[in-house]
């Protein structure tokens, strides 16, 4: 699907009619459109249009040198709801994806109905309490993050990804088909260097004139109606400090935590994931409405 400049992958559920309320959903560093391989069935049963996709750089999506900082990469999902024949969508965000759920109503107001954010506290938020909400595992992975080439050597040969969604899950939790297709989809050309860049993106733009012109986005924007859903027993991300401020995400912003579960909240509690979507997407963007 053409949108910015660049072609994207998109797995598509759920009524054909483009009057049909959309549901986009964003996956995070090291994995795909699978992340939501539970919820599509169950959003696009309940009457949505659902629309999940590949980031840039990641999976069938195209790959280019540039552009993996978040403004960009928001364009690319805005592109993609107009692609789509939509002018509006509820777009929700899984890790990385969270944070590009956020910066939507930042970048393009105009296409975002409605943010859903899952192990992703608003980036205003994640900045200004980064020492209490980031545990040593996740500011040891954003370090490691920074080196060239090793970090990519380690998502193609080492099954970063793989190890990554066994430690920073809840204790027992396992897929094996998960971990077998994210194990290939870094392995596809330029793929962990793409995602990689990103995560580099992040840190490094902070002092630049690029990173500090996004803060400000994000500050000016206008909250929309939002849902953050985070894991009870995220080891990256402290649980106790991970409700976004109310300055940044409204008064009305709605948070769940889910019991038991880790980082990876869609996959590890894809049923209480999968429910609270469905009950919040009928408040926020209510089928019988469209």
């Amino acid at each position: 699907m053409p949108a910015n400049g660049s072609r994207f992958h998109v797995a598509l559920a759920g009524p054909g009619d483009r009057d049909t309320p959309l549901v986009v959903l964003l996956h995070g560093v090291g994995q795909c459109w699978w992340t939501w391989r539970h919820q599509i069935p169950v959003l696009a049963e309940a009457g949505y249009r659902v629309a999940a996709m590949d980031l840039r750089g990641t999976g069938a999506s195209d790959k280019p040198p540039l552009g993996y900082d978040a403004v960009t990469l928001a364009r690319d999902v805005a592109g993609v709801i107009r692609s789509l024949g939509s002018r509006r969508a509820v777009v929700v965000g899984h890790g990385v994806g969270g944070g590009l759920a956020w910066t939507l109503p930042a970048v393009n107001p105009e296409v975002v109905r409605a943010v859903g954010a899952v192990s992703a506290p608003h980036p205003l938020h994640l900045r200004s309490h980064a020492p209490r909400i980031l545990s040593a595992a996740a500011w040891r992975l954003v370090a490691y993050a920074q080196l060239p080439w090793f970090p990519e050597r380690s998502m193609r040969e080492r099954d970063l990804a793989a190890r990554l969604l066994a430690a920073w899950s809840a204790p027992g939790f396992a897929d094996d088909a998960a971990v077998e297709l994210y194990r290939d989809a870094a392995r596809v050309p330029f793929a962990a260097h793409s995602q990689l860049e990103h995560v580099r993106w992040l840190v490094r733009s902070t002092p630049r004139f690029d990173g500090r012109r996004y803060l400000t986005a994000l500050r000016d924007a206008a909250p929309v109606p939002s849902l953050q859903v985070h894991g009870e027993l995220d080891p990256v991300l402290r649980v106790r400090h991970a409700r976004s401020d109310a300055r940044y995400v409204g008064a009305g912003a709605r948070y769940e935590v889910v019991a038991g579960a880790g980082h990876f909240v869609p996959e590890e509690a894809p049923e209480d994931v999968s429910r609270l979507l469905r009950e919040w997407l009928a408040v926020v963007s209510p089928v019988d409405q469209a």
